[in-house]
């Protein structure tokens, strides 16, 4: 998969907003993330899911605004130019172009996510403690925690789990499987459709995002991830996220 010309203007962005800047806390922190987001982002009130919408977006085949609530159940696709960040139970989102996202209800709970099918797209997400299940057209997911971004189509993902603990398997070849526990993007994988057994799961560089857009979407939840930031280079992560 190669980075686009929309996902790279996205990283020079963030990397001249943020400078030299690195190590916030308190109210610094609080100040930096007004200053790149354009406001303080917080945890997303009550009944309300959609924290920005850029371009056009669909749920469950009708046209998303802000107002928009969306649960277990629901089909998200983003048109070309268009991106979704949203919020979704103890979960948070962000959707870039050309995605189809389905969200599995939870067991009793449309509120809460058991599990996301990327059929195609890319998709940046977060997760508090209840473990959820992520499928695409060649890998199978249980991400226990954490956060990950996963880019997919027929062919090919790319799954980087930023931090927190996964199982990968790839759907089309059984002997192909990973376990792995990561603090701050330790180890991203391509899983294949078409290898020899065994070889479907292979590293990966880092791509496409960043720790900022992580701090973005863990705020709509009222976390922080657990690394000390914002840096034009990654540093030492930070013990003790607070899961929900």
């Amino acid at each position: 998969m190669i980075e686009d010309s929309s996902d790279a203007a996205r990283r020079r962005l963030v990397r001249t907003l943020i400078g030299g800047l690195f190590g916030l806390t308190g109210l610094a922190y609080e100040s930096w993330a007004v200053d790149l987001f354009g406001g303080r982002p917080g945890k997303l009130p009550p009944g309300r899911s959609i924290y920005r919408i850029t371009g056009k977006v669909l749920v469950n085949g009708t046209a998303a605004d802000a107002a928009t609530h969306i649960a277990g159940g629901d089909t998200i696709e983003t048109s070309a130019g268009s991106e979704l960040v949203f919020a979704v139970g103890s979960s948070a989102h962000l959707a870039r172009e050309k995605s189809r996202v389905v969200f599995e209800a939870a067991e009793g709970s449309a509120q809460h996510v058991a599990g996301i099918t990327l059929h195609q797209g890319k998709i940046l997400s977060v997760f508090g403690s209840a473990a959820s299940k992520l499928v695409t057209p060649t890998a199978a997911i249980n991400q226990a925690s954490g956060g990950s971004y996963t880019e997919a189509d027929a062919e090919q993902t790319y799954f980087c789990n930023c931090y927190g603990a996964s199982e990968i398997a790839a759907v089309k070849d059984p002997q192909s499987t990973q376990n792995i526990v990561t603090q701050h993007h330790d180890k991203p994988l391509y899983i294949v459709a078409d290898a020899q057994p065994g070889n479907a799961i292979r590293s990966a560089p880092f791509i496409n995002h960043t720790d900022q857009e992580l701090m973005l979407i863990e705020a709509l939840v009222g976390r922080r991830p657990p690394f000390t930031f914002p840096a034009s280079q990654y540093n030492a992560p930070r013990p003790g996220r607070q899961y929900d």
